[in-house]
């Protein structure tokens, strides 16, 4: 033969992906071989080349290449062929010598065109090509999970996830895969002791001696469950026995930004760029969380970071969204719409563009963008957007389904109880309801400033500036926070008391600098101090109040 397909195989098997490219141009188009008189030696040279371009991530090329090795196999004579019809890809994964060359398997070849159109996004014909394999590896059966799960066939995705597990009880992908899809804990953790042929079972004792692996299940369930506080505390039981497992500290710090915590995800976040200052899992989620307390240096180092580690990451787009919304929202909202591009699984960046078509007046758009981050994975964040955005476009009885959702969903939090109330305070006759959820939100959580914040704007609404003075106070004991003093600030001007007003725009821009609403009210009150209308320069000066709320239930979307 003029090219010896031994030395493609072994560059493939050294990664050198650009030169067997090259080579098998060559081999596939060799004089000496004929697709008639050599049809299976014709296969095996495509495989070859196909196998080149797979790697090359050259996925069109590589589906066609494939095909046509097919189409070659379907054409060698049953009682010429020295090998069975179910092997017919090659196998590159051991080392090269003559007989592996020969070794090809056919459901090998299926399975890479089913994962070259899952890279391309064409889930049906990736399910179309995988249903003719029957006998599935483990990477198969993950693969078959993904695109059940991306159409919708949860059922499937399921029975294939627990097949995951009885083949291998730590691939956690299908643990987490399973708890978003609503199965139990204990339902997950029995298909560990299942073996693959389900003929025997085997011990848990055996799988997992010190019960790390089932509370790292009962964690991941608590979070699909909405179960906050139950996956901390699982999470904080794993992290004293692993202290600087990066995925146990991303995954807490995710769930404390979910909460509100966000402080403590902060540090979290920081804790996990000193172990790993490479990763790039999840930061999207700590830069919105240094948006939300404006610490714009370091947002600014960490997009810089993330852009020199690696510039295609879903996870990279959204922090320049997130870098971008102050300077030019369009801007923004394209890399929000770009994250969605590179993955079309990534809720933060389906948040991110709900957030600022919300920002742009745009709430039935908003509305689409939040409910695809709900069909993902439902939580707080999706729903608050999606009521915020029912709201903003006149749909009362959509965003108190919603809220109702969002509170029968996580029964013990604040926030969800604070959605409910947010939606009947949009309307005068639903005042007093929206009270007592407030109320009761503050019970559940009393330190959870956004319902203080909202109550106390309920008092002012209904002319009550001594209880919403009262109140806001009450929390300024122990919560040095600016949104505190800018809502005691509008408080005392709506009530005259322009000089008591002054010291808490101050007191807000000396804890947060850049807090807008701060800068903004401060303005207006310098201007009604000198006797000038404030109105009279800038006619949208009248709805400050309006933009402090909108900031602040803009933070908690984030």
């Amino acid at each position: 033969m003029e090219v010896p397909k031994d030395q493609i195989a072994t560059l493939i098997e050294h990664g050198l992906y650009d030169s067997a490219e090259m080579l098998g141009c060559f081999l596939v188009s060799s004089s000496t071989v004929s697709a008639e008189t050599s049809p299976q030696l014709k296969a095996e040279n495509l495989i070859l080349m196909g196998d080149a371009l797979f790697h090359q991530r050259e996925h069109r090329r590589a589906i066609h290449t494939y095909k046509q090795a097919l189409h070659h196999y379907t054409r060698i004579p049953k009682q010429s062929s020295g090998i069975s019809r179910s092997s017919l890809s090659l196998s590159t994964r051991s080392s090269v010598n003559a007989s592996s060359i020969s070794a090809i398997n056919e459901n090998e070849v299926r399975f890479k065109i089913a994962s070259s159109h899952f890279a391309l996004n064409e889930t049906k014909a990736a399910i179309a090509e995988m249903e003719s394999v029957k006998t599935r590896s483990l990477e198969m059966n993950i693969l078959m999970a993904k695109l059940h799960r991306n159409s919708g066939y949860n059922r499937g995705a399921i029975a294939f996830y627990k097949e995951c597990l009885r083949q291998c009880p730590y691939v956690l992908e299908a643990v987490i895969g399973l708890a978003e899809l609503g199965v139990s804990a204990k339902d997950i953790i029995s298909s560990f002791t299942q073996t693959s042929n389900r003929s025997a079972k085997v011990s848990l004792d055996q799988i997992d001696p010190t019960r790390w692996l089932q509370r790292y299940v009962e964690a991941q369930c608590c979070v699909a469950s909405h179960a906050y506080k139950g996956a901390l505390e699982l999470f904080a039981e794993l992290l004293q026995r692993f202290p600087n497992n990066v995925h146990l500290l991303t995954e807490t710090a995710k769930v404390e930004a979910i909460i509100g915590k966000n402080d403590e995800a902060i540090m979290r976040f920081e804790k996990v760029r000193s172990i790993d200052p490479y990763t790039t899992t999840s930061m999207d989620e700590y830069a919105m969380l240094l948006q939300i307390k404006c610490d714009y240096s370091r947002l600014n180092k960490l997009v810089h970071d993330l852009l020199s580690i690696d510039h295609t990451r879903a996870e990279v787009f959204v922090a320049l969204s997130v870098l971008w919304e102050r300077k030019d929202a369009r801007t923004a909202l394209s890399y929000a719409e770009k994250s969605i591009r590179v993955d079309e699984r990534h809720i933060p960046g389906y948040i991110m563009k709900g957030n600022l078509l919300l920002q742009a007046k745009r709430p039935e758009a908003a509305a689409i963008a939040f409910r695809a981050a709900q069909n993902l994975r439902s939580d707080l964040r999706s729903y608050q957007g999606l009521v915020h955005s029912y709201l903003a476009f006149g749909k009362t009885k959509e965003a108190l389904y919603t809220a109702r959702e969002a509170m029968n969903a996580m029964p013990q939090s604040a926030k969800a109880l604070k959605l409910v109330g947010d939606v009947h305070a949009s309307t005068s006759s639903g005042r007093e309801k929206a009270k007592k959820f407030y109320e009761s939100g503050l019970r559940l959580e009393p330190g959870y400033l956004g319902a203080a914040l909202a109550l106390a704007e309920l008092h002012l609404m209904e002319g009550r500036n001594g209880d919403a003075v009262s109140l806001l106070e009450r929390y300024l004991k122990d919560w040095a926070d600016d949104s505190l003093h800018v809502k005691l600030a509008q408080v005392f001007a709506a009530t005259n008391m322009l000089q008591d007003s002054l010291s808490h725009y101050q007191a807000a821009l000396r804890i947060n600098p850049q807090n807008e609403a701060a800068k903004k009210g401060l303005d207006r009150l310098e201007k009604q101090m000198k006797g000038i209308d404030p109105d009279a320069t800038d006619e949208n000066d009248e709805n400050d109040v309006e933009d402090v709320d909108g900031d602040t239930e803009e933070a908690e979307l984030m």
